[in-house]
């Protein structure tokens, strides 16, 4: 049976042919992403490719897959601020977002002993509004840096490569006849 896969990514340099771009940051992929399930709530799956920075484990250009993300600022971490948002980390997240990237190597160490692997900018708005549309949503990354003082230029240095390996893989997994995919696709 078909299924009916709706592919994202943020846009700003990370695009590709068979994913709608949505905005880069929390705030514009939410807002566009709602606009395009208001429109077709009929997706089966929502599938949200990018890139990411490591905090800790992992090596450069792994692929990170996961199926959940939370959005916890590094001013919580270290005392700063609170939130009244629910902000538990699910057994199964390995992304956190916010709209700021993370260049402090203790501050990486302590989201990574909060359980979180990775980093990117989009993926919890993406993951909260294609919930509340009752839409199972996955993330799929290249891991471009780690989040260190070197974030900012290992990101532009591995960036490309990075994408073409995403690509690579997603056509492999998502879009080739023989594919074992976890997420099959028309």
């Amino acid at each position: 049976m078909d299924k009916n896969i709706l592919f994202l990514c943020a846009g700003n340099g990370e695009v590709w042919d068979f994913a709608k771009s949505i905005g880069v940051g929390l705030v514009s992929s939410a807002m566009n992403l709602t606009k395009i399930l208001a429109r077709n709530s009929s997706f089966e799956k929502v599938i949200f490719a990018g890139t990411c920075g490591l905090y800790e484990k992992g090596e450069i250009f792994d692929i990170i897959k996961s199926k959940a993300a939370v959005n916890i600022e590094i001013s919580e971490l270290l005392g700063l601020s609170y939130s009244p948002l629910n902000c538990d980390v699910p057994h199964e997240t390995k992304i956190n977002s916010s709209n700021f990237i993370t260049t402090d190597k203790s501050v990486a160490s302590k989201f990574y002993e909060r359980g979180l692997l990775a980093e990117n900018m989009e993926f919890f708005s993406v993951y909260k509004v294609a919930k509340s549309f009752g839409i199972p949503v996955f993330g799929v990354f290249c891991a471009t840096n780690f989040c260190d003082e070197n974030a900012h230029n290992d990101f532009i240095k591995n960036h490309k490569k990075a994408m073409d390996i995403l690509e690579n893989y997603i056509i492999k997994t998502y879009f080739s006849e023989n594919r074992l995919a976890d997420f099959p696709v028309k």
